[in-house]
C-alpha cells in the first residue's frame, strides 16, 4: 500500500448524499477474486445503461473526469452494508481520496485498512468544492494529510487533527489516513 501524504489530481464531484456500498460495487461483481480488480465495476448501475452503454451524463464518463483520482460526494457516502468491494472498486478504479460531509462507518474502516483517504468536511464546503469543479473541471484539487488542508482553485479549508476514535476504528485518526476538515 504506498503511503499517502499529499495528493494534487483531478477531483470529480458526485453530488449523491446516501451513496451506498450496493451503488459503489453491485453484489454481482463481488463474486470474482480480488486479484481481477473490481474497477470496472465501480458504481456501474449509474455509468452504464441495461444494455451496458455509458450514461453520458454521469460524472465519471465526462472527459473532464475520466482520470479523477479524488471524488467530492454527499453526506452519508458508502452507508449501507459491510462490503469491503465497496473500497476496492474506488481503489482499483483509481481513486485514492474520498471528500464528503460524512461516511458510513464500516466504509470509513474498510477504507483506512485499504489506503483509500476519506476526508470529512462540513457540508457547505462539499458543496463548495463540487459548484466549483462543476464551473471549471479543470481545476486540480490537492489534499494534504499532514497539513490537514484541501485546496480547490483559490479556495481551501484548514482542518485539525480530531481525537482518537472510538473503539473498533482505531487507527482511523491514528497514523492511518483520515482528516476531519472542521
Amino acid at each position: 500500500m504506498e503511503k499517502f501524504t499529499r495528493l494534487t489530481a483531478t477531483a470529480c464531484p458526485l453530488d449523491v448524499a446516501n451513496l451506498n456500498t450496493d451503488q459503489i460495487v453491485p453484489a454481482r461483481f463481488l463474486k470474482r477474486p480480488r486479484s481481477a480488480g473490481f474497477g470496472e465495476a465501480l458504481l456501474h448501475d449509474l455509468r452504464f445503461d441495461a444494455e451496458g452503454r455509458e450514461r453520458p451524463d454521469f460524472p465519471l464518463n465526462q472527459p473532464a473526469w475520466r482520470g479523477a483520482r479524488i471524488i467530492v460526494g454527499g453526506r452519508n457516502f458508502g452507508c449501507g452494508s459491510s462490503r469491503e468491494g465497496a473500497v476496492y472498486a474506488l481503489h482499483d478504479y483509481g481513486i485514492r481520496c474520498v471528500i464528503a460531509p460524512s461516511f458510513g462507518d464500516i466504509f470509513a474502516g474498510n477504507s483506512v485498512q485499504n489506503g483509500l483517504l476519506t476526508a470529512v468536511v462540513p457540508d457547505e464546503h462539499a458543496a463548495e468544492i463540487m459548484a466549483t469543479l462543476a464551473h471549471a473541471p479543470e481545476l486540480a484539487v490537492t489534499v494534504d494529510l499532514e497539513q490537514q488542508t484541501i485546496l480547490c482553485g483559490n479556495s481551501g479549508v484548514q482542518g485539525e487533527r480530531p481525537a482518537p476514535p472510538p473503539v473498533g476504528r482505531a487507527g482511523a485518526w491514528t497514523g492511518g489516513p483520515g482528516i476531519v476538515i472542521t
